[in-house]
């Protein structure tokens, strides 16, 4: 196999490279731009993602059908107009089994609908449709190099392009470009496929224009960070400024200085709470570093009531900018105040100082880590390895200072058993409403001289709560579930989104209506269900190693695919066996499962990558191989490569299992799925075509 194909093949190499990049970057800004405008898909970006997979899959199974190439930009716009249209109501949710900032502080006047359901629904319809006329082109240029014996060639180069996409939106999130910029390298790319008639094209270029307007006209944010769509808005009559992420109230940098004359009651309770910790302390800190320091209330605080020197640290460096600009009381310009842009995990696993005062500040984010992942940005943070981690941190003597909005006692409780198992008791808690938060958990020995002087929460009462909490551990780090189970909110769109994807695969393959299940090709399904399960799963994982920051996320994924490519290629030049494969893939199966994530946190950087290499890659590479062997005996390479996708679907929607069983038994449902695949794959030939129909002409694809 050659990445130079012979001269019959070089347009559809050029169609797979341009198709896949499209799709790839296509996805990513859907990812992005969906949740600036539908605000509760902020937490669901996996679902935009399984959709797409969707879509994908069925129009590659819909090879030789009717191409729905020519409807492509109706579609896209009609997805973006209901995007648009959905933002402008305001969904919210009574379940609370999972805790959501759903603020809608941009449309006050918005009408009100009790379920956050409908809107994850529509999307992920309408996003599946998009991505079907692309899952066309995808598959038939498969099914062409199937047909030269080019099979691997082909799924070569569909790898190339989606590697390229993954990329290309890198440098997009990097530069803080405008969704307009986004889009409209995507229609620039999907022009290839529309050029031919003088009124195909005039069509297309309308299409796109009225994307483009649509998303122009949408725009609510001033500035993009790599995590959110970001709006500042000054305060009538007050020196404040509000944060608005994806249209959410998500910071308020307070006049911590005082001299305001408009809201005084509320800036008034906010000046209340900020000091509570630097007043209780037994000495004045010497060192400060403040974990999630936004637009700098926290560091305002330590500078005005300490004379310490202060770190900063921040994930998002957009946010780290407004508060630069806008802060009415410009922390970040003392020469005290040391500011790092980096995720509070990986700083405090990096850093070898050591800190009198240690201050979280209102971590809650409101997006998930990844597309690749249903756990949120924030979710390490509040983890017992966390705890630990800022633990080791302290200077003899020193202290933990937890701020938190908390909304329900199950919060309350995880908070408090995190840090009464990592400090071996319970916490100090203050209580009141301070508009930004409402309790303040102290810990460590800074504080042993009120235990006997505050009278804090009872310690059998602690106990005997702490003793019910699930605690939040990185296997499991889900402090904002009631506890370790599966909310009946996601059972229920998980059977949803199940009998969605379904009845898409009946609808859109003729040959399963035939056929039944003889048209089902369960080998490649389970390929396609095991590997979404353990991508996911490494993606997560390599966050708490590497930092979960936006680039940790872009290069595992782009580590993966090319992963991908290299042991495709690789398997036209020195063929492994299936059994040797199959081999290597359990026991690295295996050793994920078993070798937790800690070990890879070598003090050794170069240590730390090759550990997380030999971790993330070994069964990546040997399950590539496997996926290679197999996919190159099908006849019917679009079909094979549709079922494949179909399979990512349900691995997807599994992934919330995780919320049950934990992140590290992934691995084992994954080496479940591949080890029935195995056994499919020796009791039964490779299936063939699924229908006889003739490929159709490449003008209508």
């Amino acid at each position: 196999m050659s990445l130079i194909p012979a001269a019959e093949l070089r347009r559809p190499a050029a169609d797979l490279v341009l198709a896949s990049f499209t799709v790839l970057f296509l996805e990513l800004a859907l990812i992005r731009w969906l949740p600036g405008q539908v605000r509760v898909l902020a937490y669901f970006p996996n679902l935009v993602l399984i959709s797409a997979f969707l879509g994908l899959g069925l129009g590659a199974i819909r090879v030789g059908s009717r191409s729905l190439l020519p409807w492509w930009p109706v579609l896209l716009l009609l997805l973006m107009g209901v995007g648009w249209a959905l933002g402008n109501v305001a969904f919210t949710s009574r379940s609370t089994s999972e805790h959501l900032w759903l603020l809608y502080y941009d449309i006050p006047d918005a009408p009100i609908i009790n379920d956050i359901r409908p809107p994850i629904l529509v999307v992920f319809c309408l996003c599946a449709l998009v991505f079907l006329p692309l899952g066309q082109i995808v598959g038939a240029r498969l099914r062409e190099f199937s047909e030269k014996g080019e099979t691997l060639a082909g799924y070569a180069f569909d790898l190339v392009g989606s590697l390229l996409g993954v990329i290309g939106f890198s440098f997009a999130s990097w530069g803080r470009t405008f969704p307009l910029a986004w889009f409209a390298v995507v229609l620039v790319t999907a022009a290839w496929f529309f050029v031919g008639s003088i009124r195909r094209i005039a069509g297309y270029g309308l299409g796109a224009a009225a994307i483009l307007v649509l998303v122009g006209a949408s725009e609510r944010a001033d500035v993009y960070s790599p995590y959110y769509a970001l709006k500042a808005v000054r305060v009538p009559g007050s020196s404040g400024v509000e944060i608005l992420a994806n249209g959410s109230l998500h910071q308020y940098a307070a006049p911590l200085g005082g001299g305001d004359v408009v809201d005084v009651e509320y800036h008034r309770k906010i000046r209340e709470g900020y000091p509570i910790p630097y007043e209780n302390l037994a000495r004045p800190p010497r060192r400060v570093l403040v974990l999630g320091a936004g637009t700098g209330n926290d560091v305002a605080t330590a500078l005005k009531h300490t004379g310490a020197a202060i770190d900063a640290v921040e994930i998002d460096p957009v946010i780290l900018d407004l508060g630069r600009r806008l802060h009415p009381d410009r922390p970040y310009a003392s020469d005290r105040v040391r500011v790092i842009t980096d995720d509070a995990r990986a700083f405090l696993r990096n850093t070898d100082l050591e800190y009198d005062l240690i201050v979280f500040g209102t971590l809650d984010s409101m997006t998930r880590l990844s597309a690749m992942s249903n756990v949120r940005l924030d979710n390490f943070v509040y983890t017992i390895e966390s705890l630990r981690a800022a633990r080791e941190r302290l200077s003899p003597g020193g202290g933990i200072a937890l701020y938190f909005m908390v909304a329900n006692p199950e919060i309350h409780w995880k908070l408090a058993a995190i840090l009464t198992e990592v400090f071996g008791e319970p916490p100090l808690i203050w209580r009141g409403d301070h508009q930004l938060f409402n309790e303040i958990f102290l810990a460590g020995p800074a504080w042993d001289h009120l235990r006997a002087e505050v009278q804090g929460p009872a310690r059998e009462e602690v106990y005997a709560n702490v003793v019910r909490a699930d605690v939040p551990v990185d296997d499991w780090p889900y402090l904002y579930l009631e506890g370790r189970s599966l909310p009946s909110f996601y059972v229920g769109m998980l059977v949803i989104l199940s009998l969605v994807s379904i009845a898409g695969v009946w609808l859109a393959a003729p040959e399963m209506r035939r056929q039944g299940l003889r048209g089902f090709d369960a080998e490649m399904f389970l390929f396609g269900f095991a590997f979404l399960l353990l991508e996911t799963k490494l993606v997560t994982q390599m966050a708490v190693v590497y930092g979960a920051t936006w680039i940790t996320s872009a290069v595992v994924f782009g580590s993966i695919l090319l992963m991908i490519l290299i042991g495709t290629i690789l398997m036209q030049k020195r063929p492994v066996s299936h059994p040797l494969a199959a081999a290597g893939l359990v026991l690295a199966l295996l050793a994920n499962w078993a070798v937790p994530t800690d070990v890879l946190l070598a003090e050794s950087v170069w240590a730390r990558l090759a550990l997380s290499i030999l971790f993330v890659g070994a069964p990546i590479f040997f399950a590539s191989i496997l996926f290679a062997i197999r996919f190159a005996t099908r006849t019917a390479s679009n079909a094979a490569f549709g079922w494949n996708l179909l399979g990512a679907v349900f691995g997807g929607l599994l992934e919330f299992s995780s919320m049950l069983i934990g992140l590290r038994a992934l691995s084992l449902v994954a080496l479940i799925g591949y080890l029935v695949a195995f056994v499919i794959g020796g009791r039964r030939p490779a299936p063939g075509p699924p229908s006889s129909r003739p490929l159709p002409e490449r003008e209508t694809i």
